[in-house]
C-alpha cells in the first residue's frame, strides 16, 4: 500500500482506520464507539473501550518475553548500569503500585515525579499507569517556584523524588528544591517518597517523607492487579517547556494515546519486539514519555534510560559514549536532536568510527529544525538513514516525518517530512485567514478532529484550551484548527518545511519575518556552527534582529569577528535580502540552551534589551550568559 493511500484512509474514514490500528494493543474490553465527535473541538477515541498503559507495555510481554530485557538503565554520571528484564520490570512496577496505594493514592489522584534519568522515575510512571493514578513529571532540577507552581495546578497526593541528580558531574540537589517548593506551593501534599542515591545530604520532613527502599522491602512481594480505564480517562499531564504564568498542563488520555504509540512504533519508526530503541531525550520532556517509557515497551523492546551527557565532563571526557552504547547493546533505533548531534560533529571522527554501530539502522532526530549540515554529517558518519520528525507536547507523536515502514518514500533536506495519518494539516495566510497554495509561507494548522494520542484539553481548564489552541476556523470547511504557532511552507510534493514561531517573528519597520529564516541564511556560512536570531526593541524601526554566532574556527581578534559579521551581513542579503539583515552579529564561544538543548532566544533577547532573563534553573552551561553579555558590551 503506498503511504498516500493509507494517509488518505485516515482522513476519509477514521472510524474504519483507526479500528484497524487498536487491534495492536490488548483490550480488557471492547470499545462501543471509535470516535465521539459530538462536542467539537473536543474528541473522544474508542469510547467505552477498557485498556491499560502499563498492561500494554508489561504485562503482555511476561508470558513471552520475560527473560529479554525491557529496560536498560546506564548512568555515567555515576558509572552505573542496570537491565531489567520484562519480569523484572513487572515486580518493580508492582512494588512501587502497592507503596503508592499504601499511601492513598488510587484511580484519578494525581502523582507529581520530580527525579533525575534513575530507574525508580520509569517504575513511577508505570506504577501510575497500573493503578489508573495520574502522573505528573516534571523535569528534575526546575527552580522551586516553577515546581510550585505546577504542585499547585496538579494538587497531587504523593510527590516522589530523590536526593539529587547529577549534570557533568555536578551534584544538583534535589531534595532542597523541592522542600522550598512546598513551601512555597498552597497545595501541600500528603507524602514524598524519597529515593536516596547518596549524592547530597537531605533532611526530612517527619510524618510526611519517607524512604523509598524501606517501603519497597514492605512490598517485596506485591501482586498489585492493573486498574482498567476507560481509554478516555486521564492518564498523565506533561507541563509545556517555556511555559510563563499559570502552567499550562497538556492532559494525555489512555486508550489513543496507547493505540497511537503502537502505530507509530511499526509504522514511523520500523520498531520490532526484541530490538532496542535508544532516546536521548528526558523523562521530563513529551520524547521521553513516548519514546523512552510508553512507546518502546508497547512495542516489545528493550529501552534504554541514559543519565549523562553525549560528551562526558572534562575530568573524564569520552565523545564516543553513545556509540559504545549502542555497540554495548545492539541499539536498532535512536533517536536524539539536532543540538546533541552539533555536539558531537565537534568532536573527532575516530571516537565514533572505533565502535561497531552495524546494529543500528536508523537515527531519528526532533525537537528543532534540523540544518542540512547536520543531517548531511551524521548520515554519512554512520552510514545509516537519518529521518527528521516534527511534533509538539500537545501532540504526543509525530505530526510529521517520512513513514518508512508503510513506503520508503525519500527524505528531503531540511523538510521534516509528510503529514501523517490522521493529520489534516493546512497552511494558512496569516493576515487573511486564505489557505496557502504550494511554497506559500503560512501558519501550520490541523484541520479538527485530531488523531488518537493528541492533547485532550488543558487539566482542568477546557476554556484555557480552546482560546489557546483552536481559535482559528478553516476557511473552507468552518471546522475549528488547531494552531501549531509555527509558520510553515509546502513544497510541490507535499513536504513541509517549519520556518520558525509565530509568536518568536520579528516584526523590522513592517516587515515580518521569522527568526527561523534568517537562521538559516546565516547558517549557511561556512564558518558559521551554530547560530540564534531574536527581535530586540528598536525606537526606529519597533524591532530589529540581532544574531549570535558559534563560528567553527574561532575568531579571537576584533578584526575577525568584524570580518565575519560583514560576510554574513553579505549572505543574509544575498538570501533574504536587507530587510533580513540583522542590526548586529555578536560572535560567541556558548549559546545558552535548556539541557534538553533548545536554545533560550528569550533569555538572549531579553538580555539585549536590558531585562531580566527569567528563570533560568533548566540552563546547561551558566557561562554562556556571560558570554551574551560580554559580547553585548564590546
Amino acid at each position: 500500500m503506498s503511504f498516500a493511500t493509507f494517509y488518505q484512509r485516515s482522513i476519509d474514514d477514521p472510524s474504519a482506520f483507526w479500528t484497524e490500528q487498536a487491534r495492536r494493543i490488548d483490550w480488557h474490553h471492547p470499545f462501543s464507539q471509535v470516535l465521539d465527535d459530538s462536542r467539537p473541538p473536543f474528541t473522544r477515541w474508542f469510547v467505552d473501550g477498557a485498556t491499560n498503559l502499563c498492561h500494554n507495555a508489561v504485562d503482555r510481554w511476561v508470558a513471552t518475553r520475560g527473560e529479554q530485557p525491557a529496560l536498560i538503565a546506564i548512568s555515567t554520571e555515576t558509572n552505573s548500569e542496570k537491565t531489567y528484564s520484562y519480569r523484572e520490570l513487572h515486580a518493580e512496577v508492582q512494588r512501587m503500585a502497592a507503596i503508592m496505594q499504601s499511601l492513598g493514592v488510587g484511580r484519578g489522584d494525581r502523582v507529581l515525579i520530580y527525579m533525575p534519568m534513575i530507574a525508580e522515575a520509569t517504575f513511577a510512571m508505570l506504577a501510575c499507569a497500573r493503578i489508573g493514578a495520574i502522573h505528573s513529571v516534571v523535569f528534575g532540577g526546575f527552580a522551586s517556584h516553577s515546581l510550585a507552581s505546577r504542585i499547585d495546578d496538579a494538587t497531587p497526593k504523593l510527590i516522589v523524588s530523590a536526593d539529587a541528580g547529577s549534570r557533568a558531574g555536578k551534584i544538583l540537589p534535589y531534595k532542597g528544591l523541592l522542600d522550598e517548593a512546598i513551601k512555597l506551593a498552597q497545595h501541600k501534599p500528603a507524602q514524598v517518597l524519597l529515593v536516596n542515591r547518596g549524592l547530597a545530604a537531605m533532611a526530612t520532613v517527619a510524618g510526611r517523607d519517607l524512604d523509598y527502599a524501606e517501603q519497597r522491602q514492605r512490598h517485596m512481594d506485591a501482586k498489585v492487579p492493573v486498574t482498567w480505564l476507560e481509554s478516555n480517562e486521564a492518564s498523565y499531564i506533561l507541563y509545556t517547556s517555556g511555559t510563563t504564568g499559570k502552567p499550562k498542563g497538556v492532559q494525555r488520555d489512555v486508550g489513543g494515546y496507547a493505540v497511537a504509540l503502537a502505530t507509530s512504533m511499526d509504522t514511523i519508526f520500523c520498531s520490532k519486539g526484541g530490538g532496542t530503541f535508544f532516546c536521548t531525550s528526558d523523562i521530563g520532556w513529551v520524547v521521553g514519555h513516548s519514546y523512552i517509557v510508553y512507546g518502546p515497551l508497547i512495542a516489545g523492546m528493550a529501552t534504554i534510560l541514559y543519565e549523562g551527557l553525549p560528551v562526558l565532563a572534562t575530568s573524564r571526557p569520552d565523545a564516543g559514549i553513545w556509540w559504545s552504547i549502542v555497540e554495548k547493546y545492539k541499539v536498532t533505533r535512536m533517536f536524539s536532536a539536532p543540538t546533541a548531534i552539533r555536539v558531537l560533529k565537534k568532536q573527532p571522527p575516530e571516537l565514533m568510527q572505533k565502535y561497531d554501530l552495524s546494529s543500528l539502522q536508523a537515527l531519528y532526530l526532533a525537537g528543532e529544525p534540523l540544518d542540512e549540515s547536520t543531517s548531511s554529517w551524521i548520515a554519512a558518519a554512520l552510514g545509516v538513514p537519518v529521518i527528521d520528525n516534527y511534533w509538539q507536547t500537545e501532540s504526543g507523536w509525530p505530526i510529521m516525518t517520512v513513514a518508512k515502514n508503510i513506503e520508503n518514500k525519500p527524505c528531503k533536506l531540511g523538510s521534516p517530512g509528510l503529514p501523517m495519518y490522521g493529520y489534516k494539516v493546512r497552511l494558512l495566510n496569516e493576515a487573511t485567514g486564505a489557505l496557502c497554495g504550494a511554497n506559500e509561507k503560512g501558519v501550520v494548522v490541523i484541520e479538527w478532529p485530531l488523531p488518537p494520542g493528541c492533547l485532550q484539553t488543558i487539566y482542568g481548564d477546557d476554556q484555557r484550551c480552546v482560546a489557546t489552541y483552536w481559535a482559528t476556523r478553516m476557511p473552507d470547511s468552518g471546522l475549528p484548527a488547531y494552531s501549531t504557532f509555527d509558520w510553515g511552507i509546502r513544497d510541490e510534493d507535499g513536504y513541509y518545511f517549519i520556518l520558525g514561531r509565530t509568536d518568536d517573528v520579528i516584526n523590522v519597520a513592517g516587515h515580518r519575518l521569522g527568526t527561523r529564516e534568517i537562521e538559516e541564511s546565516i547558517a549557511s556560512h561556512p564558518n558559521v556552527s551554530e547560530v540564534a536570531v531574536v527581535g530586540v526593541e528598536d525606537k526606529l524601526k519597533g524591532q530589529v534582529a540581532v544574531a549570535f554566532v558559534i563560528p567553527k574556527a574561532a575568531e579571537s581578534s576584533a578584526e575577525g569577528r568584524a570580518r565575519l559579521e560583514t560576510e554574513i551581513m553579505r549572505v543574509v542579503d544575498q538570501r533574504l535580502g536587507s530587510v533580513g539583515r540583522p542590526a548586529r552579529v555578536y560572535v560567541v564561544g556558548l549559546l545558552p540552551k535548556t539541557r534538553s538543548g533548545k536554545l533560550l532566544r528569550r533569555s538572549i533577547q531579553a538580555l539585549c534589551e536590558g531585562r531580566d532573563p527569567g528563570d533560568l534553573t533548566t540552563i546547561e552551561d551558566p557561562a554562556s550568559l556571560q558570554q551574551i553579555k560580554d559580547a553585548l558590551r564590546v
